[in-house]
C-alpha cells in the first residue's frame, strides 16, 4: 500500500534538502554519516530530477524567486513542503516496480500537482528500518514561481497566483490523496483506502519519537542486563500510545461513559473531558489534553458509545445465561450446551470452587469463549488475582464468606464505638 506523508520545512536553507536527497543520512538523528576522512557519504542508489529548476541549483533558484518576491524572510516562515510517497515493500517483489520506475511516477505526480513550484523529485530504494520500500521524496519551495490554473480543491484565487505560498487545505491533502490511490491502481501496486480515517491514527512525528524512545530503553537495558538487573519494562511507549492502551483496556469492560471514565481515573490516572461530544484525554504526565481526533477513530465518542452497548449486551446475556444454568433442567432432551475447548487451560487457571469471588470463570464467560485474546487476558488476570486473594485469605484466616461477613460486623461496631467515644471526648 502507497501512502503520501507531508513535512512542511521552516529551514531557510535549501542546501540541507539537497543533501540529504543526495548523502547518506542517520535515520535517527538525521544527520549525515561520515567516512572516515569526514566526507559526507554518497547514497547507493537515488534518481534525482527537478522541476522548474536545475535540481544541483535548487537551493540559489528558490533564494532568487524569495528575494524577488520579498517572501520567506521570517523566521517562522515555512520555507519548502517535504512529500514522501512510500510504496509497498511487496510492490518491488511482486509487482516489479523498480527505482527508475518510482521516480516516473513520481515526477508525472509532482508536475501534474505542484506545476508551479520548483521542486526536487528524488527516488529513494532502501526504505526506513531495513524495509527495502521505494518511497518517493518531492519537497518543493513554499513560494510559487508560475501561474497555474485554478483547481476545485483551491480554496482562494491566489492559490493559482505565481508569487503566494503553497497551502495544504484538508481538501488539497484529500485530492493528492486520491491521486496516489489512483496512481497505484492504475499501475497495478498494492494500495488501501487512504481517505478513511485510521483507527489508530499514528502520525510521522510519533513514529520516529517511538523509535528513538525504543533505542534508548534498548540500550539502558542491555546496561542493566550487564550489571545483574533484570529490566522492568522491554517497550517503550508514547504518551498517546499509553492512551491508546488504557482506553483499550477500560473500553473493553465499561457499559457507560461514567464507567469509562471511572476506570482511567482510578487505574490509569487519566482524566476524560467530554466537550460538545468529544472526548478528550488527560495523560498524568501532561498538562494539555489529546483530542480523540489525534488518538484514532477507535477513541472517539461514537466508537466508544457502540462499544459501551456491546459490553452492556453481552453482560445481560451472560447473567441470562448463569440464571438459566441455575433453574432445575426438567428436560432430558436438550442438547448439551457446546463450549470451547478448554482441555488445554490447567483447571486452577479456569475456576477455584469457593464460596468468595476470586477469579472470573471461563467456563460461564460468553466473551471469553469468543475471543481466544480476552481468555488469554481473564486467565493472566486469574492468576493475579488467585495470588492476591490466597495470600490475604492465608493472612486473615478467612476461610468463608460468613468469616467476612463477621469480621465487617465487628469493624463496624469498632467504628461505631470510636465515634461515640470522640463525640463524648469533644463534649
Amino acid at each position: 500500500m502507497a501512502v503520501i506523508k507531508h513535512i512542511a520545512n521552516k529551514n531557510s536553507d535549501y542546501g540541507e534538502s539537497e543533501r540529504y536527497l543526495i548523502f547518506q543520512h542517520n535515520e535517527y538523528t538525521q544527520k549525515p554519516i561520515l567516512d572516515e576522512e569526514g566526507h559526507m557519504i554518497l547514497r547507493e542508489e537515488y534518481y534525482l530530477d527537478g522541476l522548474n529548476c536545475d535540481p544541483f541549483s535548487f537551493a540559489s533558484e528558490c533564494q532568487e524567486l524569495n528575494s524577488y518576491y520579498h517572501k520567506n524572510k521570517n523566521f517562522n516562515e515555512i520555507k519548502s513542503h517535504h512529500y514522501i510517497i512510500s510504496f509497498d515493500p511487496k510492490d518491488r517483489d511482486e509487482c516489479g516496480l523498480t527505482g527508475e520506475r518510482a521516480q516516473q511516477l513520481g515526477l508525472t505526480f509532482a508536475k501534474k500537482n505542484f506545476p508551479g513550484h520548483q521542486a526536487l523529485v528524488c527516488t529513494h530504494t532502501d526504505g526506513h528500518n531495513k524495509s527495502g520500500n521505494i518511497h518517493v521524496h518531492i519537497v518543493i519551495n513554499s513560494l510559487r514561481k508560475y501561474d497555474i490554473p485554478q483547481e476545485p480543491y483551491m480554496e482562494f484565487d491566489c492559490e493559482a497566483k505565481a508569487g503566494y505560498k503553497h497551502h495544504l487545505s484538508a481538501a488539497y491533502l484529500a485530492h493528492l490523496k486520491q491521486e496516489v490511490m489512483d496512481m497505484c491502481k492504475k499501475e497495478g501496486l498494492h494500495q488501501v483506502d487512504l481517505l478513511t480515517p485510521a483507527e489508530r491514527k499514528i502520525t510521522e512525528k510519533e513514529y520516529w519519537a517511538q523509535r528513538r524512545g525504543q533505542e534508548k530503553l534498548d540500550k539502558l537495558n542491555l546496561k542493566m542486563k550487564e550489571d545483574g538487573i533484570t529490566p522492568k519494562e522491554t517497550r517503550y511507549q508514547t504518551e498517546k500510545q499509553f492512551l491508546r492502551d488504557a482506553i483499550d483496556d477500560a473500553a473493553s469492560i465499561a457499559r457507560s461513559p461514567e464507567e469509562f471514565s471511572k476506570i482511567l481515573d482510578e487505574k490509569y490516572h487519566i482524566i476524560l473531558k467530554i466537550s460538545r461530544n468529544r472526548y478528550s484525554y488527560l495523560h498524568p504526565g501532561r498538562k494539555k489534553f489529546i483530542t480523540e481526533r489525534t488518538l484514532g477513530t477507535r477513541y472517539t465518542e461514537d466508537f466508544l458509545l457502540k462499544a459501551f452497548e456491546e459490553n452492556t449486551k453481552s453482560r445481560r446475556e451472560l447473567k441470562e445465561e448463569i440464571l438459566e444454568q441455575q433453574a432445575p433442567n426438567t428436560s432430558t432432551d436438550l442438547p448439551p450446551v457446546p463450549f470451547s475447548d478448554t482441555s488445554a487451560i490447567p483447571a486452577p487457571f479456569i475456576f477455584i470452587k469457593s464460596n468468595l469471588r476470586l477469579v472470573i470463570d471461563l467456563q460461564t464467560c460468553i466473551k471469553a469463549q469468543q475471543s481466544e485474546a480476552y481468555a488469554q487476558k481473564v486467565k493472566l488476570t486469574n492468576l493475579k488475582q488467585m495470588a492476591q486473594t490466597v495470600a490475604y485469605i492465608q493472612e486473615h484466616g478467612y476461610d468463608s464468606l460468613d468469616d467476612f461477613h463477621a469480621t465487617l460486623d465487628q469493624a463496624s461496631d469498632q467504628t461505631s464505638a470510636s465515634r461515640k467515644s470522640l463525640k463524648d471526648t469533644e463534649q
